[in-house]
């Protein structure tokens, strides 16, 4: 295994934890979006009467150099090929100063669109409300000038603004407040916008230079996101390695729109989107799959960048492969889910169920079953009127239980106590039963035997009796019956054990 598939095994054990840790907090950070501010504040462009002296990028050495650089590798037929490693490479450490540069180009047209916008509000002062975009404001003055009536110019200014904004500037146009400018103050802001359509061009030419080299020094990541996009990724990065080093995470967001002008709308802003998550492959999903295939695509393009950054796999090979697991994934989310079997009803054979039989569960039946009064309550007689019959309230009748045609005195018949099921008690406890009877204590428990209270002492029985020499005398049975049982030995009597010398043995 060569030094480049070892790393590569290496980095792709993490690259499914990276796709769950990338730290996008969906609902948390998601949705803020800053008010449009200015990274540094613009130096007020009113007192100055020349482009050229707030915009100074276009006279700078480098800029010429860049430049020149530029024009004679466009020229060229053929693309030379790198020979030596590739941080030493000319046309490498070209494409890392045209990155540095287009972010100059970028904070250069902003101070033009300054400029212009604020010599040309004497014409026109509603025209940057309606146009946002510093480019497409800067196009759209240098076609206006003084004349702001849109009607002789409708085809050319449907090529620079979308069909609704030229409605409502040709309309605001028609009702603006502004003044005519003079010539020169004219030829001012038509130099302002000719230096503007400069730096796009030149930033435009940068971007296809750096695309056609992107097959040389990122050839793996060109397989997976085309040259393009790759070219995007490197130029925002500043070059391949940083490239390398930046986690996918971030590589997912380079190119997001984080801002949004002040009073507008931003429901339209998708926070958290870069290049990756509008290329033609993420766009060709659904869009509740298209996060998750901009995160799966970052982490690829991240292995493909460090790949890229060893100088290993020159041909694109592993990018290739790379691209393949990509789509494998990708139609595997887009698989419906699967059928689930129908399992059929079982056939409607009317078998005889099972039934518990035993001691136990007639025990339980028998705990458990109506008794006579439910049942009679239950029952009706036919041509009987009952005690709710015209439904005024809501409430149980008694049946049976309460009807007048049973005879008076008539009784529920009591249930048959089973003498196999019926509780029984032990001989002691019954022998203390029966004390207790016979000496007035508790009457309503049966004897053994007896279904009835018969042979209990009535509720009346008292220990106090009368004596003809004492008057009123307290009865102790429970003493006398013990008395009975008394031994020789017992306490109360007057037995002394012999003290005297034991008897020898014989």
């Amino acid at each position: 295994m060569s030094l480049a598939q070892e790393l590569l095994a290496d980095l792709e054990e993490e690259g499914d934890d990276e796709l769950d840790d990338i730290g996008i907090k969906k609902e948390e950070e998601d949705d803020f979006i800053d008010e449009i501010t200015e990274e540094k504040p613009l130096i007020d462009t009113t007192k100055y009467e020349r482009v050229t002296d707030v915009a100074k990028l276009t006279n700078s050495a480098n800029y010429m150099e860049l430049k020149a650089e530029l024009n004679k590798y466009v020229e060229m037929e053929q693309v030379p090929k790198i020979t030596i490693p590739i941080e030493s490479d000319p046309q490498y450490i070209l494409v890392v100063r045209f990155s540095e540069l287009a972010t100059e180009i970028d904070q250069e047209m902003n101070v033009i669109h300054k400029f212009v916008r604020d010599k040309y509000e004497k014409r026109f002062p509603e025209l940057e409300s309606l146009v946002q975009m510093p480019l497409d404001y800067i196009n759209t003055v240098k076609l206006l000038g003084n004349d702001i009536d849109t009607n002789s110019r409708k085809e050319v200014i449907h090529t620079i603004l979308p069909a609704a904004t030229c409605i409502v500037v040709s309309v605001t146009a028609s009702t603006s407040q502004g003044t005519r400018l003079e010539q020169n103050e004219l030829d001012i802001i038509i130099e302002a916008c000719s230096m503007a359509e400069e730096l796009y061009d030149q930033r435009m030419k940068m971007h296809m230079f750096v695309e056609l080299r992107m097959s040389l020094i990122a050839p793996n990541l060109c397989r997976i996101v085309g040259a393009g996009t790759a070219a995007m990724i490197v130029s925002q990065c500043g070059g391949l390695t940083p490239v390398a080093k930046m986690p996918a995470c971030n590589v997912l967001i380079l190119g997001k729109q984080k801002k949004t002008l002040s009073g507008f709308s931003s429901s339209a802003i998708l926070p958290h989107t870069g290049f990756i998550y509008h290329h033609p492959i993420v766009q060709s999903l659904q869009p509740d799959l298209r996060r998750k295939a901009a995160r799966l695509i970052a982490a690829k393009c991240t292995l493909a960048a460090r790949i890229d950054s060893i100088h290993s796999s020159m041909d694109g090979r592993i990018g290739e492969q790379l691209m393949q697991e990509v789509k494998l994934k990708l139609e595997k989310m887009q698989e419906p889910p699967p059928v689930k079997n129908r399992k059929p009803l079982p056939k409607p054979l009317d078998k005889a169920s099972k039934k518990r039989g035993g001691k136990r569960v007639r025990k339980q039946k028998e705990l458990l079953k109506a008794t006579e009064l439910r049942k009679k309550a239950n029952r009706m007689n036919f041509g009987e009127l009952q005690e709710d019959v015209m439904q005024d309230h809501i409430g149980f009748t008694m049946g049976q239980a309460k009807s007048s045609s049973l005879p008076v005195g008539s009784r529920i018949r009591a249930a048959v106590v089973d003498n196999k099921t019926r509780v029984k008690m032990s001989q002691k406890l019954q022998k203390t039963i029966e004390k207790t009877r016979q000496h007035g204590g508790v009457t309503s428990i049966a004897a053994k035997g007896h279904g009835t209270t018969q042979g209990s002492v009535a509720g009346t029985a008292s220990a106090i009796s009368f004596t003809p020499i004492h008057g009123l005398e307290l009865v102790t049975p429970i003493q006398k019956e013990a008395g009975k049982a008394s031994t020789y030995f017992q306490p109360s009597t007057n037995f002394i054990a012999p003290t005297g010398p034991a008897l020898k043995k014989k």
